[in-house]
């Protein structure tokens, strides 16, 4: 399971990825105060997203994404095209 090298290549293929299918994809985040590295990982069990930062400026980016996917989680809209493709 690599990690992405940039913010933009990972965020657009999480997001593509949860696209995709909805229905099974998991987001985590994981911090680790002794490393000060935070990681996200995106994956739907056939594939695997993963990006790790030790840096500040970085932490907002991957709440930005965390929040929309959120929003993306419990729209309607995504539900309802999730439901149709079943």
């Amino acid at each position: 399971m690599p990690y992405f090298q940039t913010w933009e290549e990972f965020a657009r293929a999480a997001e593509k990825l949860y696209l995709t299918d909805p229905m099974k994809v998991r987001v985590v985040l994981k911090y680790r105060h002794c490393d000060g590295n935070l990681c996200m990982k995106v994956t739907d069990d056939a594939v695997c997203l993963q990006y790790k930062t030790d840096q500040a400026q970085d932490v907002k980016k991957i709440e930005k994404l965390h929040g929309k996917l959120m929003r993306f989680m419990v729209s309607k809209e995504s539900r309802s095209v999730a439901m149709e493709t079943d």
